[in-house]
């Protein structure tokens, strides 16, 4: 048979045919992710690349971890890898020694040559970015930018819409989520008396259970398969279930939301095309790109708020369920810079990275080009940009050093930068912040529960479907392939980390 992977949604909907071959394969694997037709798939991949070996792995994250340990690097080994990536390409590499610890107690880089890098960055990014080197001492390999370091999961309000029906800001944060009804009743009936086909609620179903139950991602947890429940008073305070991890789909408000997410979509208030993984990120970003929608979801940066409302030509206001922004390690992780252990010059590389967060004139050439010919300085201060080269720029505007040394852009405003740093300058840390998940002892029962989440989770973030069907379903499916296995794995390793 034909199998298609199909990799235009956050979910897929997968063939009956499909599902099939893998309830055969699980049946008859030894353990789970074991068995005939792994063995099968290693020998014809293995064929097929001319290689006499195949190891199959469960993600590409294991892959490259599995590749540093089978290089056998060696003292003064080379490991080249892109310069602007993910932090997955570059971890495994820097706990087999290939980058210099820029912290290291017997030759402190960071602080002989680096004082201005520990004097600009908030003490909170450079904790995140110590991470587990060869000797497995945790220590700084690389530092982070200054950039949006920490999480605003947002309410997405078209207030144009809002204001036309004669409703503000303030009734949409006193109604709260289960109380928008009467609202969303109202606007969309006013819609499509003009002819509209119109979904007044239309979001990314995994960042509206976020912000309505309160839950961060837990960094390792890569299938949402946990939860971490925060408190909305005071994020750095333990929230409804302490610091405990718990099974995303097994506590009592997650079921309260799944139900309520189900009223507002028979109700008509959801769009059906964002319950289906292939229709789901298209119909929900064209929604918000055409100012079709009066609430979404939006996964922020400060000051968004101006360049939305501009794009889409409506006002469009962020609103957070939270009292401040969070801070986790996938965030502050997101974009580093290191100094290869292999470098012939790391005093004058981390001088280079001190300068990145220190001196305007070299970042703002980096992110912006030469002024005068990629850009002018106009009489409020702001970048307005004149050649179309200025995208080639952009990627060191989110990946390195100190944004908050550059001139605002056009319509940000002469202050911005000074209350962008403020801004993330006051996150939180939850008290969980540090911690990852190695998910390595669960594997297995990790890879099983994942696949069954897949063919759930979607419809019940989105209402689709009978919760009182289909959750105790899905709860009983997981437990069965090991889901409190994972959970008590987890927590096992928190209580260490934590105990430290």
């Amino acid at each position: 048979m034909d199998i298609k992977v199909n990799f235009s949604g956050r979910a897929i909907k997968y063939t009956e045919e499909e599902i099939a071959v893998v309830v055969e394969a699980m049946r008859n694997a030894e353990p789970l992710t074991q068995g005939k037709h792994l063995q099968a798939f290693q020998k014809a991949f293995g064929e097929y690349i001319g290689a006499e070996h195949c190891f199959a792995v469960m993600n590409g994250v294991s892959a490259l971890e599995l590749s540093a340990q089978l290089c056998n690097f060696k003292p003064g080994d080379e490991v080249v890898i892109p310069s602007h990536t993910f932090t997955a390409s570059a971890y495994p590499y820097a706990k087999k020694g290939a980058f210099v610890r820029l912290d290291d107690p017997e030759d402190n880089l960071l602080d002989e040559y680096g004082k201005d890098v520990e004097a600009a960055l908030p003490a909170l990014l450079l904790e995140g970015a110590k991470t587990e080197g060869e000797d497995g001492e945790k220590g700084i390999y690389a530092i982070p930018g200054f950039k949006d370091f920490a999480t605003m999961n947002c309410w997405d309000v078209n207030v144009t819409l809002l204001e036309k029906y004669g409703y503000t800001l303030d009734d949409v944060k006193n109604a709260g989520f289960y109380g928008w009804g009467d609202i969303f009743a109202t606007v969309k009936a006013g819609e499509e008396a003009e002819g509209k086909t119109f979904y007044p609620f239309i979001f990314e179903g995994a960042v509206a259970e976020r912000i309505v139950d309160g839950v961060s991602i837990v960094p390792g947890d890569a299938n949402l398969l946990l939860s971490y429940y925060y408190n909305k008073e005071d994020v750095s305070a333990p929230g409804a279930y302490g610091t405990e991890l718990v099974g995303k789909f097994a506590t009592p408000e997650f079921e309260k939301f799944a139900k309520q997410m189900r009223e507002y979509f028979q109700a008509g208030y959801i769009d059906p095309a964002i319950a289906i993984g292939e229709t789901a990120t298209d119909a929900w970003r064209n929604a918000q790109n055409t100012a079709n929608y009066l609430i979404s979801t939006e996964v922020s940066l400060y000051g968004y708020e101006v360049t939305t409302s501009e794009a889409r030509g409506v006002q469009v206001a962020y609103l957070m369920d939270y009292d401040a922004p969070y801070i986790d390690n996938t965030s502050v992780q997101g974009a580093m810079m290191a100094i290869s252990a292999n470098s012939a010059h790391p005093v004058e590389a981390m001088k280079f990275l001190n300068l990145l967060n220190s001196d305007p004139t070299v970042i703002t050439l980096l992110c912006y080009g030469v002024e005068g010919v990629h850009y002018n300085l106009n009489d409020a201060g702001e970048a307005e940009f004149t050649d179309t080269r200025t995208n080639s720029y952009s990627v060191w505007v989110n990946g390195v050093g100190n944004v908050t040394l550059l001139p605002p852009t056009k319509g940000q405003g002469a202050d911005f930068q000074q209350k962008f740093a403020e801004f993330y300058g006051g996150s939180k840390k939850l008290p969980i912040y540090g911690f990852t998940f190695d998910t390595a002892p669960v594997q297995n029962e990790i890879a099983a529960c994942m696949n069954i989440k897949e063919a759930y989770a979607l419809t019940l973030w989105t209402g689709a479907g009978d919760v009182d069907a289909l959750l105790p379903e899905l709860l009983s499916k997981l437990e069965g392939a090991g889901m409190q296995k994972i959970v008590d794995e987890a927590n096992s390793q928190l209580a260490a980390f934590l105990a430290q």
